[in-house]
Formats: C-alpha cells, structure tokens, sequence
C-alpha cells in the first residue's frame, strides 16, 4: 500500500493507493507547529474512520513547499511507519526536464501536477493549480517542463481585501452571483473577486497559449477548480487528484 502526501501552505492532501487504486484521500489543514506524535494521531483516525489498516503501508511518498513539515513527517513516517519517505523535487526526481533558469526554485507540487497532466493527456497544457497561490504551469508536447505564472490566490486575495476595507463585510465566495452588475455591496464582492480570477485566467492563459508552440489543453486542480471553470472560457477539465496521481506515478519508479 502507497501513501502520498501533498503538503500545501493552507491544506495538506493526503490518499492511499492500492496498485493504481485510490482507496482513499482526505484534506486537512497544514499545522506547521504539529509533532510526528500529534500528526499520527490524526492519521490513525482517519485510517480508522476508513476502515484501512495503517501497518499496511510499505511506501510513502510526500511533495511539501512548507519547509518546517518536513521534519515532522520525516519523523513520522521513520517513527510509525518503518521507512523513510521519499520526498519529490527537481534534484529527487529527473523524469521532468525542467527548462528554467533554476530548476531548483520549482515547487514540488507544480513537478507533480505537470507529470500527472501530461500522463494522462499525452500533449501541451496549461495547468491551473488554484491553492494558496494560483499557479500556471506551461508543458510542452514532449513532456517538458516551459515555466509558469504565478498570482496571489483567491482566498488570500480576498482575506486581503476584508483586512483592508474595513466597511466591507466578509462574505464567502463559493458561489457566483447571477450578475456581474452587483445591486448590494456582498453581490459585489462576490461579482469582482469570482469574475475578476476569471478574467485573470482567461487572459493569463490567452497570453501563455501564444508564446506556446502548440494549442495547449487547459485543465485546473485545487479546491475552487470548479467553481472558477464554470466562469472561465478557457479551462477544458478539472482533475480533482492531479497531484495525488503525480505522487503515485513518481512513485512506481522508485
């Protein structure tokens, strides 16, 4: 059995694969000041609540851009699993060219998003990570890493905007008003941040398609995909494990 973690600046991403199944994945929030102790914790009770046998576990692999998790989880896998993981980034892994000027400086989560996208899709794409920060990543036909955008993520964005104004009330942003137009001041909120990303998306990935050989396909990941490609022109798919099948996949050459 296979566990993959992805570590994010706002959640965690963690499944379990049996062969190339996916049994099981859960999101939680990233804890920086946790222990191994307090972090296994947690993971007994989700395994439990799962039903999954956590002795069973012969292999772990994690990706992470949050640098005090790594000696949490390190810990945790040497002290409850048995083994050490295996961590993803551009010295550990060599299967994805990465065509920039320093490869070291590219995140471990974009590494595995590109080569999940380009092996199921097998051409360009243009992948659209909306975390903490909303990330594009431009892959070439043959598997190759081009570079990327990088912009604050919504809800950072939004948080931002809430801190800063202080006679706007917080409102949530999880579904889009009817109208661009807003006829009260939640509407729009509600209307600028939701059409205002789409408008950076479309006109991010206009821009990256032209400087792009080919026609690349547009597929999204994170937890507001959904919600923004219902506003948005140009996103083809949302693959909701994208990440998740890239940790499996690196894994199956280790």
């Amino acid at each position: 059995m296979l566990l993959v973690i992805d570590v994010g600046n706002t959640n965690t991403v963690m499944g379990v694969y049996q062969n190339k199944r996916l049994n099981r994945d859960w999101r939680m929030r990233t804890e920086r000041n946790t222990t191994e102790d307090e972090f296994h914790v947690l993971v007994t009770g989700l395994f439990a609540c799962g039903k999954i046998d956590i002795s069973l576990v012969e292999k772990t692999i994690i990706s992470c851009v949050v640098p005090p998790m790594v000696k949490i989880l390190d810990s945790f896998c040497r002290k409850y699993l048995g083994h050490a993981p295996h961590w993803v980034d551009a010295k550990s892994y060599q299967g994805l060219p990465l065509l920039t000027h320093n490869p070291d400086e590219v995140g471990a989560d974009r590494i595995v998003n590109a080569v999940a996208a380009h092996h199921k899709y097998k051409t360009s794409l243009i992948i659209i990570d909306f975390g903490t920060a909303t990330t594009f990543d431009a892959v070439s036909e043959d598997g190759e890493y081009l570079g990327g955008a990088i912009s604050p993520g919504i809800l950072i964005a939004s948080e931002a905007l809430f801190r800063k104004a202080s006679k706007l009330p917080r409102v949530e942003i999880f579904i889009p008003p009817d109208t661009v137009i807003g006829k009260d001041t939640a509407t729009s909120i509600k209307a600028g941040i939701i059409y205002g990303y789409a408008g950076l998306v479309d006109g991010l990935v206009e821009r990256m398609r032209a400087e792009m050989d080919l026609s690349p396909k547009v597929i999204a990941t994170g937890g507001l995909a959904p919600l923004i490609k219902n506003v948005t022109h140009s996103i083809e798919a949302v693959e909701p494990n994208l990440t998740l099948e890239g940790l499996r996949i690196i894994s199956e050459g280790l």
